[in-house]
């Protein structure tokens, strides 16, 4: 799978996305080694609190069938001017199973940038730091 088509399948997702408060719905679209795509809109909730995040969205249905490793891509669309990069807590989720995980932001008109993750998440705090791991 392209780039181009991995972003496609983030835009795909997005219109699925439940963005009543923001009004900022996300796509994201994880590519495994296999080729499985797991697809993921944010759903906001009036208790901001338990809003979820499409990166993370697609990240939990992909190890919620079992797929822990062998994740290779992620793309985000957004729908403003500005690159829809991942926010913070989305980093660490996605660092949790793989730091080296290429990301596509893409903006409203389509455009994409590429960065790794350790890019956007320098010094991160994973599972090799735990005693014991």
């Amino acid at each position: 799978m392209t780039e181009q088509e991995l972003v496609a399948r983030a835009f795909e997702a997005q219109k699925r996305a439940y963005a009543p408060y923001s009004g900022f719905p996300v796509g994201a679209a994880l590519l495994c080694g296999d080729g499985a795509v797991f697809t993921g809109c944010n759903v906001e909730n009036a208790a901001y609190g338990c809003t979820v995040c499409a990166e993370r969205v697609a990240a939990l249905k992909a190890v919620s069938e079992g797929r822990r490793e062998g994740w290779l891509m992620l793309a985000v669309a957004g729908t403003g001017r500005d690159f829809c990069w991942p926010c913070g807590p989305c980093r660490q989720v996605l660092h949790e199973f793989c730091p080296d995980l290429v990301v596509l932001a893409a903006n409203g008109e389509g455009e994409f940038r590429r960065a790794s993750l350790s890019r956007l998440l320098p010094r991160a705090f994973g599972p090799e730091q735990l005693s014991g791991a």
